[in-house]
């Protein structure tokens, strides 16, 4: 089975790339969120695989970090959700926006995604919330600062929520909220909006 694959970047669209190595040209289904992430075209990439083998077909999803690509497959493995779903969840949140709207129960965030209903939302959180918060890379915190953490998760959730709701996609909605938090810690989540929408 691939980890990776590492080669020149032949063709790219927003849901597919293909990789040259050895004179092998290895066509990868890529998330939406890593189209704007790829080098120019011949440029050397890495991308981190999953393979997906079925009877009728064997299809291979390639990720730009092994973060992404353990979370698709976490995903995938979730009755009735499957890589094709598992992908568009990928390419509009990234993994920590993911993981955070998974381990904050946000089904409202995470049904904003196309074809990602509520009972979908709600299934995943279900299936996956106690194997995210298993896999995160923290180190062991005390219940106060698991609180403060949860709390500051909820407000970053309700900001992406609110500007989706106000029309903005998932991309750009994460796009303004970082660039919101790298100037300042808000105070409050009315702040984080503000400052998020004064920077689209």
């Amino acid at each position: 089975m691939f980890d990776y694959i590492k080669g020149a970047l032949i063709s790219l669209t927003p849901h597919q790339a293909v990789v040259d190595v050895g004179g092998i040209g290895y066509l990868l289904y890529t998330p939406l969120s890593a189209f704007s992430a790829m080098p120019p075209i011949g440029e050397k990439i890495l991308f981190y695989i999953s393979s997906v083998i079925r009877e009728d077909s064997h299809k291979n999803f390639g990720f730009l970090t092994r973060e992404e690509r353990d979370l698709f497959e976490k995903i995938s493995a979730v009755s009735g959700i499957g890589p094709k779903t598992a992908l568009a969840l990928i390419g509009h949140l990234d993994s920590l926006a993911l993981e955070s709207a998974i381990t904050t129960a946000n089904s409202h965030l995470l049904s904003k995604i196309p074809g990602i209903g509520k009972k979908t939302a709600e299934r995943l959180i279900v299936e996956l919330r106690d194997k995210v918060l298993k896999g995160l890379k923290k180190s062991p915190l005390s219940p106060s600062s698991k609180q403060e953490i949860s709390e500051e998760d909820h407000m970053i959730n309700d900001a992406l929520s609110a500007l989706m709701n106000l029309g903005y996609n998932s991309l750009q909605a994460q796009q303004a909220i970082k660039k919101a938090l790298a100037n300042e810690k808000p105070e409050d989540l009315s702040t984080l909006i503000r400052t998020a929408l004064s920077g689209i």
